[in-house]
């Protein structure tokens, strides 16, 4: 497919040929450090599995051991603690979309969460998630699709505003905590403050009625049943009401650095407008939309990343100083203003 004909691109820099590597959802088992929430959760994830007539092989790893969030498996059940501080009528009510709309989002196997060494605990059926090793079958169309059902999906009451801006002023928190007199992390800053207020979480967004995932990539996708069932989303942390845009602003961030060949933004792009997703217009240029969220996605990777490379005392590679050089281009490039577009 070609771009659609007026689209003038991103105002990073040009695109590339390289795709960074998702951040893992649950894709392989980690080596987790001594502690008492893991085994509670694999003897609730066993349970769990057993309790219905599926067969189950038995088997447990721990998925993801990380600060946001730690999962575990047993046999065809995941169990998950969410990040420590997660309120749980917030949760209780992202939940209720998932279970509600099982064509877009995986449902959970239970409809609240439970409290576990102090941590919200929820259970849910294990999926197959993308291949991190063979990006040529990354599931663009999918995933757009997937975002323009859920974007069009109307949002219930009371459901919070989706924290993708609020996880952008982490990492700008932690880099300053860290690195704020460090070379590297002077782009980052320069182009954070030529964002938004609400971009960075100083606003309310403009748009407070649109149902967004708030933190979507690859690795937020699995095929359910395993292993060649359709492709729901998962992980509903950060759901809730906002910018649409930001759904689509990590490709288009991964585009405008130069990390996502053209023609895999292409397909998104269109899968997306082919679905009638609202958060672009139906034709033409996509990036007065775009822009404010793509920009906001790519300062927070390079802080991450700055932050990460610092911890580890290493230097950035490849992927990292392509990030961090396309901050020091949008701070010299005022965000362009989103246009209205009809929804």
């Amino acid at each position: 497919m070609a771009p659609a004909s007026g689209t003038s691109g991103p105002r990073t820099c040009a695109p590339g040929t390289r795709t960074p590597a998702p951040p893992p959802a649950y894709p392989h088992p980690v080596t987790a450090a001594p502690d008492p929430l893991i085994p509670a959760l694999a003897a609730r994830a066993r349970v769990a599995a057993h309790a219905r007539p599926a067969s189950c092989p038995c088997g447990t790893a721990t998925l993801a051991d990380r600060p946001d969030g730690t999962v575990v498996r047993h046999g065809d059940t995941v169990a998950k603690a969410h990040p420590p501080g997660t309120g749980p009528t917030e949760l209780a009510g992202r939940l209720a979309v998932a279970a509600h709309h099982p064509g877009v989002l995986l449902p959970p196997l239970t409809p609240a969460p439970l409290d576990l060494h102090g941590r919200l605990v929820t259970l849910w059926p294990y999926g197959t998630p993308v291949d991190p090793d063979d990006p040529d079958a990354a599931p663009w169309e999918a995933a757009a699709g997937l975002l323009a059902r859920l974007h069009r999906t109307p949002a219930p009451e009371g459901l919070p505003p989706m924290r993708g801006p609020v996880k952008a002023a982490l990492a700008i928190a932690r880099l300053r905590e860290m690195a704020a007199a460090r070379p590297a992390a002077a782009p980052v800053l320069r182009a954070w403050d030529t964002l938004p207020a609400w971009a960075r979480a100083e606003a309310p967004m403009p748009d407070t009625t649109t149902l967004c995932h708030g933190d979507l990539h690859l690795g937020q996708l699995v095929r359910h049943p395993a292993p060649g069932g359709p492709w729901r989303l998962i992980d509903v942390d950060d759901l809730g009401v906002g910018v649409p845009a930001w759904d689509l602003a990590r490709p288009a961030a991964w585009y405008a650095s130069g990390l996502l060949p053209p023609t895999e933004w292409t397909r998104f792009l269109a899968a997306y407008r082919e679905a009638g997703g609202p958060a672009v217009p139906a034709d033409g240029d996509p990036w007065p939309a775009l822009d404010v969220p793509a920009r906001a996605l790519t300062v927070q990777t390079a802080a991450r990343a700055v932050a990460k490379a610092l911890a580890a005392g290493r230097a950035l590679d490849e992927v990292e100083q392509a990030v961090l050089d396309a901050c020091d281009r949008m701070a010299a490039l005022p965000p362009q203003l989103p246009q209205d577009h009809a929804k």
